[in-house]
């Protein structure tokens, strides 16, 4: 399973509000919501590009697999 990890990211980061991420990064409100709970189903890579570059961060900071236990 592969989580998104934008809350421990923007907790890291100190910033609070994710309407500033919104409105630095140009991406979608509604898109950032779901990263943010990490509901997201699929994420586009410029999105995803434009997170790591805001918050100068690797895909690997930004996601993380954790394998299922079956």
């Amino acid at each position: 399973m592969i989580t998104c990890k934008l809350s421990s990211l923007m907790g890291d980061r100190k910033i609070l509000k994710l309407s500033d991420v919104v409105h630095a990064t140009g991406i979608n409100r509604n898109t950032l919501t779901n990263m943010y709970y990490d509901r997201a189903v699929r994420i586009e890579l410029p999105v995803a590009d434009k997170l790591c570059k805001y918050f100068n961060c690797t895909m690997n900071e930004l996601f993380e697999y954790i394998e299922d236990k079956d």
